[in-house]
């Protein structure tokens, strides 16, 4: 077994351990040095992660994949855990517990990367608990704040509960197929579709995923939990966390339950609709900035769960580009919400809603860069031509179109244009509305990241074509049933 393949996940349980060990014998002051450390074992597993790309081969027993699928998640997990690791050393400067805030962001990534590897449903589960477990944490990673306890609470508790029924599915996958194996359910999957046990698999499955991936009507946790964490978490969260859910979610029934068409594909279709029509609608009265981005984000899946309706390789390369363009527009907007709230808080330590928008009043003159990638990343998630939100809603919503899904296809477009109306609430709130606030100094990790999400919003956007095209080969992994 080459242990190359599974390099970049080696790296950032090595970097972890590294910056949990040393983080134990540095005064607070120098705790800043851990971010950089983080970074830099992120971006070596990026690297080792480009590197093998094009490359193919199953690990342990079987139970792991290496291929395009995975590959291409990998760096989208990477990328966002690159965004947060830069903009987590401003957000935890002069912050004692430095170190639990970065190891747990990088177990975190280390359970993402297994999950988008993953080609047994208990390594993938195990994984996703992983995952799971260490963003409970970090969501309530400011214990003196009511908001954040109890978004960290209420993610445990729909987090478990969901933990539940995703398991209690699989249970019954294992006992109708003899197997965890993805590709050997697919080869059985007949015994599923011809027992009423599949039917039951199926609706826990449902129900499990749809949590994770915060599908209306199992989103109850996620308002609250984005709007309570730390912005830089909620970044982690809307842009890894729930990626990782749509990876799993495109193992388990476009490869292992694909016999099952007929039974999750309707469902998925009613959980799009209700997902994207709510999540846009309520997002219109928020005054939030980061609720507002967690309902938007609501609506996004559901833009995403559009790809389990259609199944056709443009439609699933669609999907998938998706995800990565979501990564760098919500965590990019998330960091930006960020970088206010800092503004904010050093004015008024005691303010009770450094996120609200009467906050964005006067951006483009007080942060003139925060302003700007904002506006960004806003217009890419409203699908403005020549960003990474426009392409990839081009190619999903043409692909639901050619399939014969023009319904599904102008219910999306329509809600498009209804996040236009909280999208340019928010440019209106920056560069219309009046101020008499003097300009401040935008923090640089902070600037970093942004820039950095801003720049693959427009590179998606302007250079589209290879994204596209590798997103492609990732779905022809899911159409041929898998390794």
């Amino acid at each position: 077994m080459n242990l190359m393949l599974v390099a970049p996940e080696l790296t950032i349980a090595v970097t972890g351990l590294a910056v949990l060990l040393i983080g134990l014998f540095l005064p607070t002051d120098s705790k800043k040095i851990l971010g950089y450390l983080a970074s830099l074992g992120v971006l070596i597993a990026l690297a080792l992660t480009v590197s093998s790309l094009g490359t193919e081969a199953l690990l342990f027993y079987n139970t792991v994949s290496i291929d395009a699928l995975s590959q291409f998640f990998k760096i989208v997990f990477l990328v966002v855990a690159l965004l947060f690791t830069i903009a987590g050393i401003k957000y935890t400067e002069g912050n004692s517990n430095t170190e639990e805030f970065f190891t747990l962001g990088l177990f975190a990534t280390i359970g993402m990367m297994f999950v988008a590897s993953a080609n047994d449903l208990m390594v993938l589960f195990v994984a996703f608990e992983l995952a799971s477990l260490a963003t409970y944490a970090l969501a309530g990673f400011e214990k003196k704040n009511i908001k954040s306890l109890e978004a960290a609470m209420k993610y445990f508790i729909i987090g478990s509960l969901s933990a539940a029924l995703m398991l209690l599915g699989i249970s019954y996958v294992y006992g109708a197929t003899g197997t965890t194996s993805i590709p050997e359910i697919a080869a059985n999957s007949a015994t599923l579709a011809s027992s009423p046990i599949g039917i039951v698999a199926v609706v826990l499955l449902l129900a499990g995923f749809g949590f994770k991936i915060a599908l209306v009507p199992f989103h109850m946790w996620a308002p609250d939990t984005y709007q309570g964490s730390p912005s830089v978490v909620s970044a982690l969260l809307a842009a890894g966390s729930k990626k990782m859910g749509i990876v799993a979610a495109l193992k388990v029934f476009v490869v292992a339950l694909i016999a099952l068409k007929a039974d999750w594909q309707i469902a998925f279709a009613i959980l799009a609709v209700i997902t994207m029509t709510y999540g846009n609608v309520v997002a219109l009265k928020q005054t939030s900035v980061k609720r507002m981005l967690a309902y938007s984000s609501l609506a996004q899946a559901g833009y995403i769960t559009m790809a389990f309706v259609v199944l056709t390789p443009i439609a699933l390369g669609g999907g998938i580009f998706y995800a990565l363009s979501h990564g760098f527009m919500k965590a990019g907007a998330f960091i930006a919400t960020a970088a206010v709230t800092y503004m904010v808080l050093s004015e008024n330590k005691d303010s009770a809603d450094p996120d609200h928008i009467e906050n964005f009043r006067g951006l483009g003159k007080r942060m003139p860069i925060t302003a700007l990638c904002m506006t960004i990343f806003v217009f890419a998630l409203a699908g403005i031509p020549l960003t990474a939100g426009y392409m990839s809603k081009f190619v999903l919503f043409s692909s639901t179109i050619q399939s014969g899904f023009v319904w599904l296809a102008v219910i999306a477009i329509l809600n498009s244009a209804i996040s236009l109306g909280y999208y340019a609430k928010i440019v209106k709130y920056m560069y219309f509305l009046p101020t008499d606030s003097e300009k401040v100094s935008e923090p640089f990790p902070y600037t970093i990241a942004m820039i950095i999400a801003a720049v693959g919003v427009l590179a998606l956007g302007f250079w589209s074509e290879p994204f596209v095209h590798w997103a492609m080969e990732a779905a022809s992994v899911l159409l041929t049933g898998g390794m």
